[in-house]
């Protein structure tokens, strides 16, 4: 196994439009669409870190609707950062609605955001990401573990 310097507990967040599209970011750190994602800060809930993650990103404000899953697979996991840095992250993926603002690139760590068909998705996706977007869009009511 590769030399892994951090654990951290993740947080990833799906969102569909009213057309069912998916909103990706464009991350500045490593050039990549991803689903809008994040860490768990000292005492914070994932579900506060979800709406405190994606209103820092994309400043809108979600409803989470649905656990999709937890994902700790190092295999999957694991991320290395252009510093060279490399952090296990343990992830709670949810599924979110749009409950209100304007969409907009609202930090630093995104190059771009928008929403993309599902048959559309660009190619240059994080590793991790279609997998929690394929159990999102599964038809099955029990969360995944991974």
């Amino acid at each position: 196994m590769q030399k892994i310097d951090d654990l951290k507990a993740g947080i990833a967040v799906i969102i569909l439009n009213e057309k069912n599209q998916v909103l990706l970011q464009k991350r500045a750190d490593v050039g990549l669409w991803g689903i809008p994602s994040g860490h768990v800060e000292i005492g914070e809930t994932v579900s506060e870190a979800v709406i405190r993650e994606v209103k820092e990103e994309t400043n809108l404000d979600i409803r989470i609707k649905k656990l999709i899953g937890v994902y700790s697979d190092p295999d999957s996991q694991v991320f290395n950062y252009p510093n060279g840095k490399s952090v296990h992250f343990i992830t709670t993926c949810f599924l979110a609605e749009i409950i209100s603002g304007e969409l907009k690139c609202n930090s630093g760590e995104s190059l771009e955001i928008k929403f993309f068909g599902q048959d559309n998705l660009p190619e240059n996706l994080l590793t991790m990401h279609p997998q929690w977007l394929g159990d999102a869009l599964s038809k099955k009511e029990a969360a995944f573990i991974r």
